[in-house]
């Protein structure tokens, strides 16, 4: 049995989950209209630990979610992964936060575009297959009503920007899943197994969350 613990604070959402061989079996989550990351992310590890009767040093690996998101938030997550890891010595993984969004989605058809609010009419944003494959890389885009206008397919839309997104993308393709508003530790159990499996690991003392928005605006 493998056992991997969940980060996710990319977002609102302060999520931890407990995964065995990629099977989420625990998961402590909540989403505010302020970030309570710092206060609730250790208190929910040590719950879920507690819960699971498993000891710490029982897990093979933890995986955080990397980004774009909240820089509080990201930096908060990816420090806590980067200590658990280092004290128990035990792999860190990192998995994209727009591709957790891609995961919860159910619906078998069409493109699934996550996106995270990014201020205004900005938005990060990825689209991925029926799959959930993707086949356009995260980028940071700003909505406008010619936004995927070429695209005949049925588009769902997930992430936390989409009430400002349904005042531009009004195409009848457009399909706003408010049930996933927020990406979830649960949904990066089968995510952070296949890189495990995979052994793509990140180096602990140097890895660094996605930002998107500093890469871009100060390029090398």
């Amino acid at each position: 049995m493998n056992y991997i613990l969940n980060i996710e604070t990319a977002t609102k959402n302060c999520s931890v989950s407990l995964a065995r061989n990629g099977e989420t079996i625990l998961c402590k989550e909540i989403a505010e209209e302020g970030y309570s990351h710092a206060e609730k992310l250790h208190v929910f590890i040590e719950d879920i630990i507690k819960e699971s009767r498993l000891n710490v040093k029982d897990l093979h690996a933890v995986a955080v979610s990397k980004g774009p998101g909240s820089y509080t938030g990201l930096r908060i997550g990816v420090s806590t992964a980067k200590g658990l890891c280092y004290a128990l010595g035990i792999p860190l993984i990192s998995v994209d936060t727009l591709a957790v969004l891609a995961a919860a989605v159910t619906q078998n058809d069409g493109w699934i575009v996550p996106m995270i609010d990014a201020r205004r009419m900005e938005v990060y944003s990825a689209v991925f297959d029926q799959n959930r494959e993707k086949i356009k890389a995260v980028q940071a885009e700003i909505l406008t009503e010619d936004s995927y206008s070429d695209v005949v397919e049925t588009i769902y839309i997930v992430g936390d920007c989409q009430e400002k997104c349904q005042t531009v993308l009004t195409k009848p393709n457009f399909v706003f899943l408010a049930e996933h508003k927020f990406p979830s530790a649960k949904s990066m159990s089968a995510l952070s197994f296949a890189k495990f499996e995979q052994k793509d690991f990140e180096d602990v003392a140097y890895f660094e969350p996605f930002y998107l928005k500093d890469f871009m605006l100060n390029p090398k």
